[in-house]
């Protein structure tokens, strides 16, 4: 009996620690709110840049309409960051520093989808389309390119809510 209770408590500190989100330590970068069950801050989850960097991410080389050439885009998955903050809805509004907003379905998020931090190597700045944006795998799937996908591709995001 005492064994069992032991298990339990150490069975619910664990699943309790894997949900809990670090609160940031550098400046926040993106906020992400609504129907989410990981926060890190009252009932947003904040991210700065290292915490976005540390979720599983892809780097993809591809052209897209703005920018010009072959452009090495990367950052974490647009699925890494859903699952990292318990998503549990069904759309995304992407919205950017001025205040730009885009409907975008959170089932976007399985076609490998990135939430770029890096293009070419360096990190985005605000001036080319940072801190945060999102990019389609134009690379692996060239039907993606298209007005309905350009239009999703949010620059300069700041903050994600997430609908029901």
């Amino acid at each position: 009996m005492k064994g069992m209770l032991l298990a339990l408590l150490i069975g619910a500190v664990c699943s309790t620690s894997a949900l809990a989100l670090d609160a940031p330590k550098g400046p926040v970068v993106l906020t992400v709110k609504g129907a989410i069950t990981n926060t890190n801050v009252g009932d947003t989850a904040e991210f700065d840049l290292a915490m976005l960097e540390a979720l599983a991410g892809r780097k993809a080389t591809m052209e897209t309409p703005w920018t010009q050439g072959m452009v090495t885009f990367e950052g974490p998955l647009l699925s890494a960051l859903l699952k990292a903050v318990g998503s549990t809805g069904s759309t995304l509004s992407v919205k950017a520093l001025n205040d730009y907003a885009a409907e975008v379905p959170a089932d976007d998020a399985k076609l490998a989808t990135i939430l770029a931090t890096r293009m070419d190597g360096k990190l985005m700045s605000v001036r080319d389309k940072g801190p945060l944006m999102v990019v389609y795998p134009f690379d692996q799937d060239p039907s993606l390119y298209n007005e309905k996908y350009f239009s999703r591709s949010v620059w300069q995001i700041k903050e994600i809510e997430v609908g029901k």
